[in-house]
């Protein structure tokens, strides 16, 4: 309707424009004309040689009026005793104003279109009036402006319908893909819009959509079995220091209490994991960024494994810097030691190399179908379940989230025998300056 509106708006100032220009064109063709005729008949009376009657064609009327507003000559039909125009009208048509003056001054229906020129030698000035009537100039614009109005109601009214048409079929997919949309927020078991055949922008919008809805989707089943897995973690320490309270509270076992605490200890650690991972989630960037040498980090590290069961070595190399939160990195070693020596047979090998560091250990391995999926919250290979000591299954992804918030990666490979875990970060170019 707004766009019916506006092209019925829009015609008739078109209209209207076109009306008065055909009018001063025409009106403009009338003048030229009788000025014409004007002035030829001035070159008679200038040179005395003005003819009688006036020699007019065209149904022109032509009178000379003297000074004293008398008609000196006239053409046939014309009043030979009244001027056409009156002493201020001759004025201001003396001047270059053209006149419209009514048709019976001159004995004709309608209205006539006078123009004056000058002539005649100065001590006899006069004036040749023309004029021209202009009646089918008039009833011509009448044509156009009924036609005009006869047509543009019935154009408009096409237009509109063919616009509503056109638009209603461009609108129809939007039409369906608010539908669409509808069933999915109003629960409906459909997941995905219905995307239109036509390979236009709704089609790439339904596309787009889709696959947002497929993100979503796996973020919620992502976020579903985070928290089923969460749970099942949390349960069993707590299920164990539940009887372990028990035991303690009805015999008073020191050893509970010792088991009470590897247990909280172990709810400690995965309580901090899943915050970690939390807050990774949250805000995918670093929070601070500084030179850290990986040297440096990976000696500080093993120093903290002095006491593990198998032994933790640094391999000599260069110095080699990189810059990223020195947090988040020594977080990234320690759990990459920490799976390390949960699954070594004998030791634990760390080394920086050209673009990071490597962790090393002689362990069984990984199967390679396996080595992706390894880094997936709360995975855990059947071997590694079936151990007392195995993890919650969150060291690898902490690694891969905080190695990727580097901007850096991390690989497995075989170490024969042993895994070999790889992380690539951005080297700096030399030592930071002081």
């Amino acid at each position: 309707m707004i766009g019916a509106g506006g092209l019925a708006v829009g015609f008739a100032l078109g209209g209207i424009v076109l009306i008065y220009a055909l009018e001063y064109a025409l009106q403009r063709g009338v003048d030229s004309d009788a000025l014409a005729t004007a002035h030829g008949v001035a070159e008679l009376v200038n040179v005395r040689a003005l003819p009688q009657p006036v020699p007019v064609s065209g149904g022109q009327i032509v009178q000379v009026v003297d000074a004293k507003h008398r008609v000196r000559s006239a053409s046939i039909g014309a009043d030979r005793l009244v001027p056409l125009l009156r002493p201020d009208e001759l004025a201001a048509a003396r001047a270059g104003e053209a006149r419209t003056v009514d048709g019976s001054r001159a004995g004709v229906a309608g209205p006539l279109r006078v123009v004056a020129v000058k002539a005649g030698p100065p001590d006899d000035p006069q004036t040749v009036l023309v004029a021209r009537p202009v009646a089918s100039m008039r009833e011509s614009v009448n044509v156009v402006r009924t036609a005009l109005l006869i047509a543009y109601p019935l154009l408009i009214a096409v237009l509109a319908l063919f616009a509503w048409r056109v638009v209603g079929a461009a609108l129809r997919p939007v039409e369906e893909l608010r539908a669409g949309a509808e069933t999915i927020t109003g629960g409906d078991s459909s997941d995905r819009l219905p995307v239109p055949d036509s390979r236009d922008e709704i089609h790439r919008l339904a596309v787009t959509l889709n696959d947002m809805l497929d993100r979503l989707a796996r973020s919620r089943t992502r976020q579903r079995a985070f928290v089923a897995d969460a749970a099942h973690e949390l349960r069993s320490p707590l299920a164990n220091m539940r009887t372990e309270l028990e035991v303690a509270q009805r015999i008073g076992d020191p050893a509970a209490v010792e088991d009470l605490l590897a247990d909280v200890e172990r709810l400690s650690r995965l309580v901090d994991d899943l915050l970690l991972l939390a807050r990774a989630d949250e805000a995918p960037g670093l929070v601070r960024a500084e030179p850290v040498e990986l040297g440096a980090l990976l000696r500080e590290t093993a120093e903290r494994y002095g006491a593990a069961r198998v032994p933790v070595t640094v391999a000599d190399g260069p110095p080699q810097w990189t810059s990223g939160d020195p947090q988040a990195l020594r977080h990234v070693v320690t759990n990459l030691v920490d799976n390390a020596v949960r699954h070594a047979t004998s030791r634990v090998t760390l080394a920086v190399v050209p673009d990071g560091f490597t962790v090393i250990d002689d362990g069984p391995g990984i199967p390679p179908a396996d080595r992706e999926r390894v880094f997936e919250r709360f995975t855990r290979l059947d071997d590694a379940r079936a151990r007392d000591a195995g993890g919650a299954g969150l060291g690898l992804a902490i690694v891969q989230e905080l190695v990727h918030r580097h901007g850096g990666t991390v690989t497995l490979a075989d170490a024969h025998p042993g895994i070999r875990a790889r992380v690539r970060l951005h080297i700096l170019p030399g030592p930071p300056p002081p």
